[in-house]
């Protein structure tokens, strides 16, 4: 692949942009908003001119209400030899190119499964994708060079190649992140009016549930309007643990013993059958879930303070697996998760004893 049409400069495109540039490849950006696709230039990712001739691929990277159209006027114009879009729903805009009778043989179907919870240009970065699966849903008309040039940009940007039919990614997609983001939005709407006194309380735990709630609604209302079938059956046995859930609770509170001993059953089987799901989320690298031991250090909120107990395990031979930090109410200081593996405690709590670090057992 030698140049790319970039066809929607947000996040994801301006992130496929940049990988490519870096990679040595012309890139041309265009976007509804003139100003996006300059500012996405102003980056590196690409320049606002128009491309002399056909593009060897245009990526459309426009909210998935768009997609199809986008797609569908840049076919006509023949701008590419081969496109794909990147929207998080695969079958819907594929059926709409197929009502409009356009040959889908220079197309392809793609969703890179990374993000932020801040959107447009200046939130892209080159390295977004790193790692990552990126979904390609091919079919049998699917022609070859359109699928390597996928994968060329697949591998540009340092992704994962996932291959899989179109109808079953946007059941997945609804699993794993459309019923995921509701959730987590239902759980921070508690928070909107409640007391302040109780809000103060917030822990890891709160947080951790209600960061994606974060993101933009209207790029989420986008989202969900190209897929609410498959969300919709999920939060429906989603809400019918719900209700036996409140009913368990419910028997707790009374003085019956027999309903009390029934609503523990109903908590502890949910609560089984979260240990059960979590544990079949992939973890580093995608690689089956590990078990990682937690070593907790006391630090002010001062700057350098991370990068001395990350340069102190460094100097300890000790591989920091992953990192949390709870902020203290209140007060200029947290706690540092390091999250290693068990063999490694050991080692990691006397060497950084041994540096005059607090350690929390």
């Amino acid at each position: 692949m030698r140049t790319a049409l970039v066809i929607g400069t947000g996040l994801i495109g301006t992130s496929a942009a940049l990988a490519l540039a870096q990679r040595g490849v012309t890139v041309h950006l265009t976007d509804h908003d003139p100003e996006q696709a300059r500012t996405a230039a102003a980056l590196g990712a690409g320049t606002d001119e128009a491309p002399d001739g056909q593009v060897d691929l245009a990526i459309v990277a426009a909210p998935p209400a768009h997609v199809a159209a986008a797609l569908a006027d840049a076919m006509r114009r023949g701008l590419a030899r081969g496109y794909l879009d990147v929207a998080s729903v695969k079958g819907g805009p594929r059926r709409e190119l197929e009502a409009l009778g356009l040959d889908l043989t220079a197309y392809i179907g793609t969703h890179p499964m990374s993000g932020r919870e801040k959107s447009g240009p200046l939130a892209a970065t080159g390295d977004l994708f790193e790692g990552r699966p990126w979904v390609l849903t091919p079919t049998r008309d699917t022609d070859t060079e359109v699928l390597n040039l996928a994968l060329e940009l697949v591998s540009h940007c340092r992704a994962v190649p996932v291959v899989m039919d179109a109808d079953a990614h946007d059941r997945a997609v609804a699993l794993v992140s459309h019923m995921p983001h509701l959730v987590s939005s239902m759980v921070a709407a508690r928070l909107e009016h409640a007391e302040e006194s109780a809000v103060r309380l917030s822990g890891g735990g709160i947080r951790d549930v209600t960061r994606i709630a974060a993101s933009d609604p209207r790029m989420w209302i986008d989202i969900l309007s190209a897929n609410p079938g498959p969300v919709a059956d999920l939060l429906g046995e989603f809400a019918a643990d719900l209700d036996e859930t409140v009913r368990a609770l419910r028997a707790l509170q009374s003085s019956d013993e027999a309903k009390r001993r029934e609503g523990a059953t109903g908590i502890e089987d949910v609560l089984r059958r979260g240990n059960a799901g979590q544990v079949r989320v992939p973890g580093k690298h995608g690689s089956a879930p590990r078990v990682y031991e937690v070593v907790a250090v006391l630090i002010d909120d001062q700057p350098g303070q991370l990068a001395r107990i990350f340069a102190d395990a460094g100097m300890a031979g000790v591989n920091i697996e992953d990192v949390r930090i709870e902020h203290a109410t209140g007060q200029q200081a947290g706690l540092v998760q390091l999250m290693v593996e068990p063999r490694a405690v050991p080692v990691l709590t006397a060497a950084l004893r041994e540096r005059g670090w607090a350690l929390r057992q």
